[in-house]
């Protein structure tokens, strides 16, 4: 759906990116860059409720990567690739969508 409505990139972090064996959910931010809002499920902006409507429908969490994270004040791209244990900068996953074949 990200794809169609223009997304170039997609991050995951969580639990979804550790060695857990079973990663209950994902967390994810995607790229606002060349996005068309209108072609966007309205789902994906969503943030209600700890956004009930994102994980009822994906399993997971999307936010838009240039968001403010709120409270850090960094990005969601950028509080992604922070361990919030140690505060240490950590990797994640990064999806090229223009790579991806329908």
């Amino acid at each position: 759906m990200l794809r169609a409505a223009g997304c170039q990139s997609v991050y995951l972090d969580g639990s979804f990116v550790t060695a857990k064996d079973r990663p209950g959910d994902f967390d994810a931010c995607w790229d606002v860059m060349e996005v068309d809002v209108e072609r966007l499920d309205p789902v994906l902006l969503d943030f209600s409720n700890g956004r009930a409507a994102q994980k009822a429908r994906f399993g997971g969490e999307l936010f838009p990567a240039q968001l403010p994270n709120g409270p850090s004040g960094r990005t969601f791209l950028e509080f992604f690739q922070i361990d919030k244990q140690t505060g240490d900068p950590k990797g994640i996953i990064a999806l090229d969508l223009r790579r991806w074949q329908p």
